[in-house]
């Protein structure tokens, strides 16, 4: 059977072709080139130069074989889609790839695309691409993104606001989206910049959050794994949840009380996550990552450690912060889901060390990770793990109103902060325990039913 011709169109500067994976090293030379030129493009294994598609035999081994090229000669490091494309009757492999930390070598050379051809890059090009690399005026969370205003995820700028004003780290009165954001500058016009755009709005590809959970202490058989997409903000609540949900608690008795127990402290949990999400390197186009094993739980983020620094030189305390997303990471300093000062890593070893944790952190070429390793506690029940979770949720609860109370508040406003509708659960689970355990008091402690009664945090 004669198989009909199929022509898909012409090379382009963004899109190039290749009669087979014969071709991987000129492959590469055309991925750095596009990359240095565009920052994204497509590229085909099974199709003439002419656009005709002859296809070619495809097997994991060649999906596997593109894959390897990629992964060893396109430095920085890119992380594409490949996957098989057919036309009719023929297969070919696309390669879909992005990247924007320029510039990008193939076999340690730089190219740059000029129409379908891939040339050795000019010194002068090379040494400015390297210049603005390196400036954080040109890095990407300054760069103007596709979003607007009126993407921004209105739920999760709320809460963020509520945080920074509560923490005291926000003084202005504005609640307008466009005002916040000037003044954060995270805005250029209507346009949010990248690092707005990744705090605040579902962003695709940009933020993408994978969680794994596997059967053992190996990434052998998984039993369950998901991808999300979405706002830093929102992301960050997904990966702690997820995690509350997968370990493992225990209880305590004492005289007259119970206390469920985490595995892994919760501070330190919130604390890795923030700073996966502050320090990863969001132009690599590789997701943060959770992994849930029998032994450990690790929370990786795309952004490899400062060079010439160890983690351990962090938990010491004696190093000087190095951000690689000011902008993000001042943002996130303002609502107090991060601190400044390099300290993050010391908080997280504290924090494990107190709970009799074992903590590790790894530094990988393509990232960062921490590695939680588990106690093997003796898992709840149902109910009991449902009531540990609802505890530890209630205690996060408490606790952010007693930051909010700072300021006097009535009523009203403790139960609207708590979502609470109903005074009778309001003042039996949180009002009259707080009064009776001291962590609250009356502004007029003398007439407790005044219609002017506020209550403080002590």
């Amino acid at each position: 059977m004669i198989l009909a011709l199929v022509n898909i169109g012409s090379e382009t500067e963004q899109i190039e072709y290749k009669k087979s994976i014969g071709e991987l090293k000129e492959a590469m030379f055309s991925i750095a080139a596009i990359l240095n030129k565009h920052q994204k493009g497509e590229l085909y294994f099974g199709v003439k130069n002419d656009g005709t598609v002859i296809g070619q035999e495809i097997n994991d081994e060649s999906l596997r074989k593109v894959s390897q090229a990629i992964g060893n000669h396109i430095k920085p490091a890119i992380y594409p889609e490949i996957k098989i494309q057919q036309f009719g009757e023929r297969k070919t492999i696309l390669v879909s790839f992005e990247g924007s930390r320029c510039p990008y070598l193939a076999y340690n050379i730089p190219r740059i695309r000029v129409a379908d051809e891939d040339l050795v890059m000019d010194q002068d090009t090379y040494d400015s691409m390297m210049r603005k690399r390196d400036n954080v005026d040109y890095s990407w969370e300054k760069r103007v993104s596709k979003y607007t205003i009126d993407d921004v995820n209105g739920h999760a700028f709320l809460e963020y606001l509520r945080k920074a004003k509560d923490a005291g780290r926000i003084d202005f009165e504005d609640t307008d989206v466009k005002i916040v954001l000037d003044k954060l500058e995270l805005i250029e016009g209507s346009y949010l910049l990248n690092a707005g755009a990744a705090l605040f709005c579902d962003c695709g590809i940009v933020n993408e959050l994978q969680i794994a959970k596997f059967a053992s202490d190996e990434r052998l058989t998984f039993t369950d794994i998901r991808r999300y997409s979405g706002s830093v903000m929102e992301l960050k609540k997904k990966a702690e949840q997820y995690i509350i949900d997968a370990m493992d608690w225990r209880v305590e008795f004492g005289n007259l009380t119970r206390k469920e127990i985490p595995e892994i402290p919760l501070d330190a949990i919130r604390e890795a996550i923030t700073n996966s999400f502050g320090h990863r390197m969001f132009g690599s186009g590789q997701s943060n990552e959770i992994t849930i094993f029998k032994n450990r739980i690790e929370i990786y983020n795309p952004g490899a450690f400062p060079a010439n620094k160890t983690p351990e030189s962090y938990v010491v305390g004696n190093q000087r912060p190095i951000r690689r997303n000011p902008l993000i990471a001042r943002t996130l300093y303002y609502s107090k889901d991060m601190e400044s000062f390099a300290t993050g890593l010391k908080r997280i070893k504290d924090a494990c060390d107190k709970a009799g944790c074992r903590v590790e952190f790894e530094t990988p070429d393509d990232g960062f990770i921490v590695v939680f390793y588990r106690h093997g506690t003796q898992k709840l029940n149902g109910t009991a793990q449902k009531t540990a979770q609802k505890t530890a949720q209630k205690e996060e609860k408490i606790n952010a109103l007693l930051e909010y109370c700072k300021e006097p508040r009535n009523r009203e406003e403790m139960m609207g902060f708590l979502g609470i509708k109903h005074r009778t659960t309001f003042r039996s689970d949180y009002l009259n325990p707080l009064l009776d355990e001291g962590k609250i008091a009356m502004t007029i402690p003398d007439k407790p039913r005044s219609k002017n009664q506020k209550f403080y945090s002590v």
